[in-house]
């Protein structure tokens, strides 16, 4: 792959991580105004998947096109990567501390590596070892993980299940990715998604009413679905998009390292937005993980990973 090429699969990437991070917060806000994790996520889900599903069938029908072969292939993406990394997240969150949660969810890169180093036998350079060693270390920093601290096993299944599906993100995204186009295929992992999100948390059951009462967001109180539909937009229906739009050049293991950027971003809006500030071993978590990213950025065009497969 041509550094251009790359450098532009890069930055889409960082872009979708960046704004995945945005997530937190809103979701948050959202929460605190009375509403359920399970609600909001289904909420969010579905309603990126109404946005987006019309738009597209009118001015990019051929998007939606699928070959019978790939039936499994979108259902798993939209499953696994779309309601089943947000659905077990929460659930972990709701019995683990948000730390905790967070450090196995972000296993999910080193599930990747593995699976392209052992499944698909093709090698890992050792700068992609090393990085995300050095990402997942200062991602523990950053979560401050606690010695001592009891754990409720099964949150830290969903936890472990969470970084499976999200490992199925990036597997089964870049396959996708290499064969759809990143508007259709976003708007049929949304659809599906939505569909098991529905099925869990049945729309009558969502707190509608409530749709006008106030949210705090960054000390400003707003009603609660302006929230969510910024959360639709710029949380869910954009990072989707961008990040399958790196994925049509970069490998699932190059593009697992840049999710580190999402904690960061996390960080920082928790920084900006809540007044959380970050303790120096937290800023030294940073710098790791930061580390393990430029590690990664410095691998020949010639040395990474297997590119995606394209037909």
């Amino acid at each position: 792959m041509a550094i251009g090429a790359r450098g532009r699969a890069t930055g889409w990437c960082v872009t979708s991580w960046a704004l995945f991070a945005t997530s937190g917060p809103l979701a948050a806000a959202v929460m605190a105004a009375g509403w359920s994790a399970a609600a909001v996520t289904s909420v969010r889900i579905a309603s990126a998947a109404v946005l987006l599903l019309p738009v597209v069938a009118a001015f990019r029908p051929r998007a939606l096109r699928c070959r019978r072969r790939d039936l499994w292939l979108l259902l798993g993406y939209g499953v696994l990567g779309v309601a089943g990394v947000q659905l077990l997240f929460f659930v972990a969150v709701q019995r683990v501390p948000v730390g905790v949660a967070m450090v196995l969810v972000g296993l999910a890169p080193l599930l990747v590596a593995v699976w392209v180093q052992v499944v698909r036998r093709t090698r890992v350079p050792v700068q992609v070892w090393l990085g995300l060693g050095s990402a997942v270390a200062g991602l523990t920093l950053v979560a401050r993980i606690r010695q001592g601290t009891e754990l409720d096993l099964l949150g830290v299944a969903a936890g472990l299940c969470s970084a499976v599906c999200s490992a199925g993100y990036f597997l089964l995204g870049e396959r996708a990715a290499s064969r759809y186009d990143p508007l259709g295929l976003t708007a049929i992992g949304l659809t599906v998604g939505a569909a098991v999100t529905w099925v869990l948390t049945p729309p009558l059951a969502l707190p509608l009413r409530s749709l006008k009462a106030p949210a705090a967001v960054g000390g400003v109180r707003i009603p609660v679905w302006s929230v969510l539909l910024v959360l639709v937009v710029a949380g869910t229906v954009l990072p989707y998009v961008a990040g399958l739009r790196a994925l049509r050049e970069l490998p699932a293991a190059f593009a697992a390292v840049l999710a580190v950027v999402e904690p960061l971003v996390a960080a920082g809006l928790a920084w900006l937005l809540l007044g959380q500030s970050l303790g120096p071993d937290q800023l030294f978590g940073a710098i790791l993980m930061l580390a393990g990213v430029l590690l990664v950025q410095l691998i020949q065009p010639d040395a990474q990973v297997g590119d995606p497969v394209r037909r």
